[in-house]
C-alpha cells in the first residue's frame, strides 16, 4: 500500500527509465542466442517475472546495474515455470525462439492487466503460417514442428505483441515475411533496430506494412542491444509536473519524438512546458489553475497513446468545464474512473469506450485501488492533488511497469511512502 500526503510541491529533475514494452520482446529475442547482453533494462515487476520464467528454462541470468546478460547454452523446457506464465501476457513471447530451437512448446494461456479482451488470434495464425502445428487444447497453447521457410504474408491488425512475435520469427529464418497492418510503436521499432544491427533487411512502409528478409546465417553465439527509454513514463511525469510542480520539474531522456500527439493535446489543455530536442529534455511548469478542457481519442501510434489515457483524464478533472474521453482500443479501460468518483470527482462513464469529465473538481482523500498499472500510477497523481492523506491498494500493478516510482517522486520532493 502507498500513502500520499498533502500538500505537494515538486521540483527537480527526473530521469526516465527503460521501457517495459521495449524490454520484454528484446528479452525474448535473446533466447535465439547463446549469450546476449541487454542495457537499460528497467527493474520492474513484469521484467522480473519474465526473467524468472527464463531462469526456469535453465538460462543463466546476470544483473549488473540495469544491464542483463544471458547464457542459454543449457536451454531446456523441462521445468518451465507455468504458474508465472499465467501472471503476465508476454509469456506468448516464448514461442519464436523456443519453437526455432526446440521445435515444440506448450504453455498455459498468459495473464495480464484487467483492461478488456486481448485475443491472441494473430499470434496463433502466425505460428501456423510459419509451418508449426497447433496442438493446443482448453487453456493451453501448444505448437510443434519446424518452419517451412516459405515466403508468407500475415496481418497483425495493429496488435503490438503480435507484430513483435512475427518479427522475431521472421528475422532469423530463410524466406521473406510481409506483415500487413503492423504496429509501429516505438518499442516495435526498437526491436527492428536490433535486428537491422545484425544485418537483417527490414523495411517499414507508410501503409503500416513491414517486410522482413530473413537472415538465417546470423551467428547465434552472441548479441547485444539497448532498451529505449519509456515515453509512457515520460508522459506520466508531464502530467505530474503540470499538476504539482513548484515551479517546474525537468524530465531527462523524455523521448520527445514519440510524444507528438500527447504533447499536442497538452498544448490544447494549456499545459505549460518547454522542450529541448537536442538534449531530449522537457521542462514542465505548474499549469493547474489555467488548464482548459479538451477531448481525447486514443489510437494506435502515432495517435494518442492508450497508456496515457488515464493520467491525462485525471488532469482534465482540474480543467474548467467538460472534457470527453474516447478509449478506442480497449473496452472497459475507463473503469478506473470509479476510483476518481470515490475522491468526489465528477465523472460520467457513458459506455465501455466513452466518458465525460466534469471539472474543475477539488478531489478528496480516501482509500483507492489500482485497476491496472497505468491507472495505478494515475491514482498516485490523484492522491498528490487531493486534500488529506490518500491510500492506494494493489500497488503491485504499479510496480509491474514503473521502475522505483516512489524513489523518483521522492527525489522531486514528493511526499509518498510505502506502508503496511
Amino acid at each position: 500500500m502507498l500513502k500520499i500526503s498533502w500538500p505537494q510541491s515538486l521540483s527537480g529533475t527526473v530521469t526516465i527509465s527503460g521501457s517495459k514494452n521495449a524490454a520484454l520482446p528484446l528479452l525474448a529475442a535473446w533466447l535465439f542466442f547463446e549469450k546476449f547482453t541487454l542495457h537499460n533494462v528497467p527493474k520492474i515487476g513484469d521484467v522480473m517475472t519474465f526473467l524468472s520464467i527464463v531462469e526456469s528454462l535453465w538460462v543463466e541470468v546476470i544483473w549488473e546495474g540495469n544491464t542483463v546478460t544471458y547464457n542459454t547454452t543449457k536451454l531446456s523446457i523441462a521445468h518451465i515455470n507455468r504458474d508465472k506464465i499465467k501472471k503476465i501476457r508476454v509469456g506468448i513471447f516464448l514461442f519464436p525462439a523456443l519453437l526455432a530451437r526446440l521445435w515444440a512448446l506448450e504453455i498455459p494461456f498468459p495473464g495480464g492487466c484487467n483492461i478488456g479482451k486481448r485475443p491472441i488470434d494473430e499470434h496463433l495464425d502466425a505460428f501456423t503460417a510459419f509451418g508449426y502445428e497447433n496442438m493446443g487444447e482448453g487453456e493451453n497453447i501448444a505448437f510443434q514442428g519446424k518452419d517451412h521457410h516459405q515466403d508468407i504474408t500475415l496481418r497483425a491488425n495493429f496488435a503490438v505483441t503480435a507484430t513483435e512475435n512475427i518479427l522475431m520469427m521472421a528475422a532469423l529464418r530463410k524466406g521473406k515475411t510481409t506483415i500487413e497492418l503492423a504496429a509501429i510503436e516505438p518499442h516495435v521499432l526498437n526491436l527492428i533496430d536490433f535486428y537491422t544491427s545484425l544485418w537483417v533487411n527490414i523495411t517499414v512502409n507508410y501503409n503500416h506494412s513491414i517486410i522482413v528478409e530473413g537472415n538465417p546465417n546470423i551467428s547465434h553465439q552472441e548479441a547485444e542491444a539497448t532498451v529505449i527509454c519509456d515515453y509512457i513514463e515520460s508522459g506520466t511525469f508531464i502530467v505530474l509536473g503540470a499538476l504539482t510542480a513548484e515551479p517546474s520539474i525537468r524530465i531527462e531522456w523524455a523521448r520527445i519524438s514519440d510524444l507528438t500527439s500527447f504533447l499536442r493535446k497538452c498544448e490544447d489543455a494549456w499545459v505549460r512546458f518547454d522542450t529541448d530536442k537536442e538534449h531530449d529534455t522537457i521542462t514542465v511548469y505548474n499549469s493547474r489553475t489555467s488548464l482548459k478542457p479538451t477531448n481525447i481519442q486514443t489510437n494506435i501510434f502515432p495517435g494518442f497513446p492508450t497508456d496515457l489515457q488515464s493520467p491525462f483524464a485525471l488532469m482534465l478533472t482540474q480543467a474548467e468545464w467538460i472534457s470527453r474521453i474516447h478509449e478506442v482500443l480497449f473496452e472497459w479501460r475507463l473503469n478506473w474512473l470509479i476510483e476518481v468518483e470515490k475522491m468526489k470527482g465528477h465523472i460520467a462513464i457513458m459506455n465501455p469506450h466513452e466518458a465525460m469529465i466534469f471539472g474543475r473538481t477539488h478531489l478528496k482523500w480516501t482509500t483507492v485501488s489500482s485497476w491496472d498499472l497505468r491507472a495505478g500510477v494515475t491514482m498516485i497523481i490523484a492522491g498528490m492533488i487531493s486534500r488529506g492523506d490518500t491510500l492506494i491498494t494493489n500497488v503491485e500493478y504499479i510496480e509491474r511497469g514503473y521502475e522505483d516510482i516512489v524513489g523518483k517522486i521522492s527525489s522531486l520532493w514528493g511526499i509518498i511512502e510505502k506502508v503496511d
